[in-house]
Parts: structure tokens; sequence; C-alpha cells
């Protein structure tokens, strides 16, 4: 049990005796036990609010509560508590309490930063799921950051998680790639055509076709049309496929899954317009079926089924998260574009009608990335003249760098992404400040080596090395001692606010704590025990920095 735990068992423990003596009186279910890490260190190590979050409950002023708390509290852990303001309680642990926390934290070497197993529930976090038709982009590269890092921080909460992509890869988009890729064929094999307007434009196209040609040659032009086109449109398709995953590889963005929209047709889809019939989900209007979401709080209904028989984008979806439920998932979570807001009630819906709880499915929307250049926005491609491909984001400012960014604002937010910024090598770009706080660490084992120290290997227990903890006092020592316990608890927030900001906010003050140790707390020059007990908080240190940007999908260098 973490020292937060303790601390909140106590006040709870408190209230009951409080209650037992009749010194508060109960109406009403109480609340959790809510402990926040103060900004100040006068504050005390750890400040609640509950006292003023029960007032209306025991129908008494906050202060009052809080001394009939305060009274109570029969922990061994306080230095000593102090109410503050209308009932504010801050807690003041013993030193001994600290350091031995730290020392826990320290024998649990790389196992800090994960935490129990919360339970059985399988959740499904599904992301990116773009169309395999051209690039992925920049407001791709956010979906996919924020998704691969919400993945990695709930596992290390505890939670059992399955990483999906979507793979849209049926319809009209399909066609069109099919389309487009016929014409850059002919065109490139000499052929004067125009391209019409309803192809896709972009370079890549073309890069597609030329791989295509290297690959097969023109052994494609002699077929008649529909078998060319048939051809065509699946090398292009696979050809889409490995560029997309190769991109999202260089990303660091892996998937437990791939599913195809393609196996939904039609059977799975056909079987859910018939289950949605038969629960009087779905009925016929001007010749097309259509989804009765208006009465589950959609502005509207929603077609379907098309009148010339094609089920819409919808019934693929419809069909797609039926079988999501279908496959056990005890929760399923979405990262869409701000776009698909509307998208919610209808999907929703349907679920509903289906007979499956709604309220699993929860929606994480992601805003619009706008970059900037020297101050002014960038718009376009400087190769192709479209939307800019992640891949060249990549290039231009490496990938630490992007995803930091990306991961630095709430996805419900704006970014204005800053490319100068990005590829700066100074203290004002954030992940190039965080790594070089790690790489610093690692230059300070190399030095104290060099020097005939005695080398720490987490745990220690084969060295019959014991750090002694109570050596370190000082205001730099005991802040960073105190920003390494404020890790656990992030990753529980983080988790289950889906906000990977929170690691991002988290792991450049633990540098910016550190950077202040490094100032104040010589490490060569010292007497031996304290030195060793101050490599061994580095030690923790450096492991905890590198955690924490392993879940943002960041390296940890060792040299910068």
């Amino acid at each position: 049990m973490q020292t937060k735990d303790k601390i909140a068992e106590a006040i709870k423990s408190a209230v009951e005796a409080a209650m037992k003596d009749g010194a508060l009186k109960f109406s009403d279910a109480l609340p959790e036990v809510a402990l926040e890490v103060p900004p100040k260190k006068e504050f005390g190590d750890f400040a609640t609010n509950f006292a003023m979050q029960t007032a209306k409950i025991f129908r008494t002023s906050p202060r009052k509560i809080a001394e009939e708390i305060k009274s109570r509290i029969t922990s061994d852990l306080f230095d000593r508590i102090e109410i503050a303001g209308a009932g504010f309680m801050n807690f003041y642990l013993k030193p001994d309490v600290i350091y031995r926390e730290l020392k826990k934290i320290y024998n649990a070497g790389k196992n800090f930063g994960h935490l129990p197993c919360k339970n059985n529930v399988t959740i499904q976090i599904e992301y990116v799921s773009a169309n395999p038709t051209g690039l992925l982009h920049v407001g791709h590269g956010r979906g996919a950051a924020a998704g691969s890092a919400i993945v990695n921080i709930m596992r290390a909460a505890g939670y059992n998680v399955e990483s999906e992509y979507y793979i849209n890869d049926a319809g009209n988009q399909m066609d069109k790639l099919t389309k487009s890729v016929n014409v850059r064929y002919l065109q490139l094999h000499g052929q004067d055509i125009p391209l019409p307007e309803d192809c896709y434009r972009g370079e890549d196209i073309i890069d597609t076709t030329k791989r295509i040609i290297a690959r097969h040659g023109d052994k494609f032009l002699s077929l008649p049309e529909d078998e060319r086109l048939k051809i065509l449109g699946e090398l292009a398709y696979r050809d889409k496929m490995l560029e997309l995953q190769d991109d999202l590889e260089n990303f660091r963005v892996n998937f437990d899954f791939w599913f195809s929209e393609r196996t939904l047709h039609p059977e799975k889809i056909n079987a859910a317009i018939e289950l949605l019939k038969a629960n009087e989900g779905i009925y016929e209007k001007d010749g097309a079926l259509w989804l009765a979401s208006s009465k589950y709080g959609d502005d509207k209904d929603r077609v379907v089924v098309r009148e010339n028989g094609e089920p819409t984008y919808l019934a693929a979806d419809i069909a797609y998260h039926k079988n999501k439920f279908d496959r056990g998932f005890g929760e399923l979570i979405n990262i869409w574009g701000a776009d698909h807001h509307g998208y919610v009630a209808r999907v929703k819906a349907a679920m509903t009608m289906l007979g499956y709880d709604a309220d699993k499915l929860k929606i994480i929307f992601l805003q619009m990335v706008s970059l900037f250049r020297g101050g002014e926005a960038v718009k376009m491609s400087k190769r192709a003249g479209t939307a800019i491909p992640l891949r060249e984001l990549m290039e231009e400012v490496g990938t630490d760098a992007a995803r930091y960014f990306f991961l630095m604002r709430s996805t419900d937010s704006q970014l204005d992404f800053d490319l100068d910024l990005a590829k700066s090598q100074s203290a004002d770009n954030p992940v190039y400040y965080i790594q070089y706080a790690h790489a610093r660490i690692c230059s300070i084992f190399r030095q104290t080596k060099e020097a005939g120290l005695v080398q720490l290997g987490i745990g220690n227990e084969e060295l019959g090395i014991e750090p002694n903890f109570s050596l370190m006092n000082s205001t730099a020592e005991i802040d960073l001692i105190n920003k390494i316990f404020e890790y656990p608890d992030e990753i529980e927030k983080a988790a289950a606010e889906y906000a990977p900001q929170r690691i991002a906010r988290y792991v450049y003050d633990l540098a910016s704590t550190f950077s202040a140790f490094y100032r104040d707390c010589r490490i060569l020059g010292v007497e031996e025990d304290l030195a060793i007990a101050r490599l061994a908080l580095l030690k923790v240190t450096r492991h905890t920095i590198e955690h924490a940007l392993n879940l943002l999908g960041v390296s940890a260098p060792e040299h910068m």
C-alpha cells in the first residue's frame, strides 16, 4: 500500500471513529478521500479538502469536521497535521516515513511505475484507423501518439488493454484508389489521358504506381480494363498498407490487431441489420433502410442501406462495433477526430438497440494540429503541395520531438506545434530538456565510476549495499524524493482520465526538480555514505524519467 493510500485509510478510520462517537452525524454516502501534493512544501507533503467536500453531508462547518478528524487520527505516519483556511488539512510526514518509502521504491527497481492489476476486464482501444489510400498526415500523427501513449499508460496502471487498427478497406474510397492508380499506370506507360477530378491527386499515388511498375512492368496493359482494375486495386492497397505500417512503426506505434472492414461485408453487416429490424430499430422509407437513432438522442434518423441496396459507412460501423462487443471486451475506447462528434449518438443508439451497454463505448476526441515555422502557419507539404505527411514531420523534427509535442496538450484542445522549438537543442525545448536530464544522470554515473566510487545496481542485494537515505535532508534532496513519490499517482490519474499530457508534464517537472538537485547536491567530494545515498536517489530518478518517456514513446538517451 502506498503512503497516499495509508493516509486516506487513516482519514477514513478517523471519520468512522467520529461518527461512532456522535461528533459527526452521517446522512449520506461519503466521497472518496482525495489527496494531492501541495504546490509549496510549506503546505505539507499531502493535503485534502475532504472536510469541505463533506460539510453538507455532516451539516457542520468544514473546520469543525477537520478538527474532529485530526483529533482521531492515530497513525504514526505524521510529524504533524495542520488545518488551514476554512478546513484544508495539511499532512507533514515523519522523515523516517519518507526514507522508508524511498527504500521501497529503490528496491522495486525496474518494477517501479507498474501498478497492480486492476481486474480481468479487457479494454480495447482503437485509434488512427486512417483510410489506406494516402499517407498519414500530422493529424493522424497526433492520434497515433495519443493512442499509443494511452495504451502504454493504462497497461502501466494495471489495466488489460488491447489495441486495434480498423482498416477502412471497403467502399468508395477503395474504388477511388483503384481508379487513380489505373490512370497513373496508363500515363506512366505513355498514354495521354487526363486524371479525372474525382481521383486522388497526391504525389504518393504516383509513387505507389511507380513501385507497382518496378515490380510488374507493363504486363497489365493488355488486360481487359475490369481485370486490370481488380489487379491494380489490390496491389495499390497492399502498397499503401505497407507505407502506412512503415510510418507507424517509425513513429513507435504498434497494434495488437488489424481489423479489415472487408471481413464485415456482406454477412456481418446483413446480420446486424436483421437484428436491428427484429428489435424495431430499423424502418423502411423511400426505398432505403433507416436507423431510428433519434429515439436515443441523435438529432435525426440515419440511412444505413441506400435505395440501391448499398450499405452506408454507418452500417459497416454498426457491424464493426457489434463485432467488438461480441469479442467480449469489457470497455471500448475509440479515438476520433473532432469532426466525428455528431457520429457518437448514432453509433451508441445502434448499440443500445442491439442490446449492448452503450455506456461501455467511450470516445476521445482529437482537436486540430496547426504547424508553425518562423511564427507563420505551415499548411502545405513542400514536396506534394498537400496536407503535411507525418513522415515529413518526423524527418524535420525527429520522432521524439514529434511525439512529445503531440502529447504536451490535452487531446481536446487545439495544438499549435512550433517546428523551430521542436528542433532546437536548448532548455526551451521541453523534450530536449528532459532527455538532457536523463543523459546528465548517466554522465554522473560514468564520472563516479572513473573516480572509483562504488557503483550501485538497482536493488544491490548482491553487493550487500544498503544506502543510508536518512543522510539526505536538504530541500533539494527532499523535493526530488517527493516528486518521485508522485509518479504512481500520476500514472493512475493519467490512465483514468485518458490524459497522456499528465505524464508529459510530470516528467518535465521531474527533470526540473532534478536540475535543482544537481545544482545544490554534489556527489564527488562528499563523504562516501552520502554520495552512495545520492547515487541511489539518482538511480531511481533515472529509471523514473526513462519509464515516463517510454510511456510517451520517447527515447531516453544516455549521451547528448
